[in-house]
């Protein structure tokens, strides 16, 4: 399919972000950056901020540019000029943010799922507390490998394929994957590979559990 041919999906949530915008760790930038955001989408001049909450132009100014610290009422009167929770100004400075990288190769090997067949699973990661809900992992199947048992398990499951070639099976339906190819699927319905066409095949598969999951 050409790219002018392809679906546009709109993405209406706010996901990008400026250059500039702090990382948690400086409490009066965050609070900047979320004043001057809130200010903009507001409609609101600096003047007619000020005078809206009953500060000065000149203080409102340093608060928007990181130069003074906001005392608990002065952050009262700006959360309720902007209509939002108090919380929203500290949006980014809760809590520190984790991320794991895993060297190429080095990933942690998950035995059991289809390992007795010649499968080999590398686990790329995991984050504790409510964020392990996701699992990535690269699946590796040669010469040595055979068709295994189909899998069944909660949540959602993405293939993209890397390498290779197969038909994968989703309850009724098959599919056959190639190098670019992707497979969305409820991880509820009976899931595997129907047939090895071309090897070696590499693909990655990512499972987002439910929040009730447990391993």
């Amino acid at each position: 399919m050409s790219p002018s041919k392809r679906p546009v999906h709109r993405d209406t949530t706010e996901r990008e972000v400026p250059a500039d915008t702090p990382t948690g760790v400086d409490l009066e930038r965050v609070i900047a950056v979320q004043v001057r955001k809130l200010r903009l989408a507001s409609g609101l001049s600096v003047g007619d901020m000020a005078a809206k909450v009953g500060i000065s132009k000149a203080m409102l100014s340093k608060i928007e540019n990181a130069q003074t610290s906001c005392s608990l009422s002065t952050l009262a009167r700006l959360a309720a000029g902007l209509d939002v929770p108090v919380t929203s100004l500290f949006r980014g400075a809760d809590t520190a943010r984790d991320a794991v990288f895993v060297e190429s190769g080095s990933g942690a090997v998950i035995v059991g799922r289809g390992t007795r067949v010649g499968h080999h699973y590398e686990l790329l990661g995991a984050l504790r507390g409510q964020h392990k809900r996701l699992e990535p992992v690269l699946v590796t199947l040669t010469n040595a490998s055979e068709v295994f048992p189909l899998f069944q398990h909660p949540g959602t499951e993405l293939i993209y394929m890397l390498e290779g070639e197969m038909v994968y099976g989703h309850g009724e339906s098959e599919y056959r994957l190639r190098p670019g190819d992707s497979l969305l699927l409820d991880g509820e319905g009976l899931h595997g590979p129907n047939q090895l066409v071309q090897l070696p095949i590499r693909f990655l598969a990512v499972t987002a559990y439910p929040d009730n999951h447990q391993d």
